[in-house]
């Protein structure tokens, strides 16, 4: 496994950092089918998927929702870039006028959604997880690490921490 670290500047569109994007084209290929069930205004995934239905996305839905549509190992790439706390959850759901209930402010929020990714992804499909921490998909759901990229930003900015994950064939323990 490959762990490295980059500085540079903050920026809300994640996709957005030089070295965040950088790592995608590592890793997405044109012939993959991609989702993003948090694009905002990123159009990197072959299907987009945004709670906002201010941005131009395929499908304006929850993520939870959005992901459960899609059949078993049927998807090559996930990009999964969810709001990084639960506050920014709430904050996320509010501000598009949708009732925040104790769902969608528990830490089962983020794991419903990584037990969908594990389903659809496909045998040595790619997740690639952005947030505060690098947990991403894990072994116990059959993935292995493959790299690990820290961007630091900072001054009082925490860190974005990305983990590229790829499905292997059965669970690794």
């Amino acid at each position: 496994m490959k762990i490295s670290r980059i500085w540079e500047m903050p920026n809300s569109n994640t996709f957005d950092v030089v070295a965040i994007h950088n790592i995608i084209y590592k890793y997405l290929k044109p012939e993959h089918l991609s989702i993003d069930p948090f694009a905002n205004k990123s159009r990197i995934a072959k299907i987009t998927n945004d709670l906002n239905p201010e941005f131009d996305c395929d499908y304006n839905m929850d993520a939870l929702d959005f992901l459960k549509q899609f059949e078993s190992e049927s998807i090559d790439f996930v990009l999964y870039d969810p709001p990084y706390s639960l506050r920014q959850v709430s904050e996320c759901y509010k501000s598009v006028g949708v009732e925040v209930t104790m769902e969608t402010t528990q830490s089962s929020w983020r794991s419903n959604h990584i037990d969908q990714i594990a389903r659809i992804i496909k045998p040595n499909g790619i997740v690639m997880c952005f947030g505060w921490n690098s947990l991403g998909i894990g072994k116990v759901r059959g993935f292995e690490m493959v790299e690990i990229l820290l961007v630091a930003h900072g001054g009082s900015h925490n860190d974005t921490i990305i983990t590229v994950e790829k499905k292997v064939q059965g669970k690794l323990f």
